[in-house]
């Protein structure tokens, strides 16, 4: 039997409607780049597998690091205890975080990297008997999977089921040059009508929404506006932290930084799970007291777990070195090129590009998981070249280490593609 066969005798997979969709590719070895399956077909990685590999598949600088981690400890509680490679990835960390990082708490991944922030926010305004129940987010964010992650996000898609038992969440529009004003106005009806803990967002580009790209200005903006009104400010960088927009972080393309901050996917270069939520000072000061009930009763099994920090150390040690730095800004100049060609073709109907990530709006309506879109996924596949669309939305998103070639090779798929259409 093949591996696609037996998945199907026991598995059961995300975001996937089994009476439909049934198959699942075995995929059997990546290095750098490329995917391949059980058969010996071979696959360009265009999304970094869900944007975790971003220094590509099986690296060897962070698999060695973590062999060595693994020799020395693999797991340790750490309520009680800590270890070197917390201690140094924390270090590591507060040096390339926004200046007003000061604070590192260690999760299991980016949604409940968000559930944190989420009872931090709640918990820190508890801790000065302040009660507030309720949050801002933006419309069609998402944030992940857990029930206060899963509220702050706008894709009903994901929520349906369990709207009625989520935390109260009101929505604004992002910014996008015009509407600062409008924006900022229903912010304060918002935060004058009632208890708002924080603001929850995606820094400049909402991943799963389609890689939609808003005005920096704006969303400057609407983070100085909620301090002013004593409102936390959480960051979910899960997606676009670690270099994807040409920056460390995407807070750091803006002046005002949030309060707390969001980590996780190429945190270890996609290698094991693992989360971080920082945040400033003044939060994790509100924690403390000879209350024991104002702590922060919050924890994981396998928080800062030794290899996972290992290979958070060895990813950021990649990511600030100048090979990837450069690798980094070629791509983005690539991804530009590509933008001016394609925009004029028939079937798209927007482009936007920012660091390493591409997108392109096809000019058509289409469902989110709808038939068009399992066409151009299979005919990605077809041509070697693996990429998700998100509705009618065709982005890519590679690892730092890929080619010319392998990028060349990505765009002239996309065109194949879209001339088939």
């Amino acid at each position: 039997m093949t591996l696609q066969e037996r998945d199907k005798k026991h598995i059961w997979h995300p975001l996937k409607q089994h009476q439909t969709h049934p198959n699942s590719l075995g995929i059997v070895k990546a290095k750098g780049c490329i995917l391949t399956d059980e058969h010996g077909n071979e696959y360009i990685d265009a999304i970094s597998s869900w944007y975790t590999c971003m220094f590509g598949h099986c690296n060897d600088f962070i698999t060695s690091r973590v062999y060595k981690q693994m020799q020395q400890l693999d797991q340790i509680m750490f309520s009680d205890f800590t270890h070197p490679a917390a201690v140094e990835l924390s270090e590591k960390l507060i040096h390339i975080l926004p200046e007003n990082q000061a604070k590192i708490f260690f999760n299991d991944n980016g949604s409940t990297a968000v559930e944190s922030a989420i009872k931090m926010a709640l918990q820190y305004y508890f801790n000065k008997e302040d009660q507030r129940a309720t949050f801002i987010a933006f419309e069609n964010g998402f944030h992940g999977d857990t029930f206060g992650a899963m509220s702050a996000s706008g894709l009903s898609v994901y929520n349906g089921p369990f709207e009625d038992f989520l935390i109260n969440v009101h929505r604004i529009p992002v910014p996008n040059g015009n509407n600062h004003a409008e924006i900022l106005e229903q912010l304060e009806s918002i935060i004058t009508n009632n208890k708002v803990a924080a603001f929850v967002y995606e820094p400049i580009v909402q991943g799963a929404a389609g890689m939609k790209i808003h005005n920096m200005n704006g969303l400057n903006e609407i983070i100085r506006f909620c301090k002013s009104q004593n409102v936390l400010t959480i960051a979910d960088e899960v997606m676009t932290g670690f270099g994807k927009t040409g920056k460390n972080f995407a807070s750091d393309h803006i002046t005002n930084k949030p309060d707390i901050i969001c980590l996780s996917k190429a945190l270890t270069g996609g290698l094991v799970p693992m989360a971080i939520t920082s945040c400033t000072q003044e939060i994790y000061d509100a924690f403390l007291s000879n209350d024991i009930a104002k702590g922060y009763f919050h924890c994981h099994t396998y928080s800062a777990n030794p290899i996972g920090c290992a290979a958070a150390i060895a990813s950021i040690d990649l990511l600030t070195s100048e090979e990837i730095q450069n690798s980094i800004h070629r791509i983005a100049k690539k991804h530009e090129a590509f933008s001016e060609q394609i925009k004029s073709h028939s079937k798209v109907k927007s482009t936007r590009t920012i660091g390493v990530i591409f997108a392109l709006d096809l000019d058509t309506n289409m469902e989110r998981y709808g038939t068009l879109r399992d066409l151009l996924l299979s005919s990605f596949m077809k041509e070697g070249v693996f990429l998700r669309p998100l509705g009618n939305t065709i982005y890519i998103q590679v690892p730092y280490v890929i080619t010319n070639e392998q990028l060349d090779k990505i765009y002239s798929t996309i065109e194949k593609v879209l001339d088939t259409l």
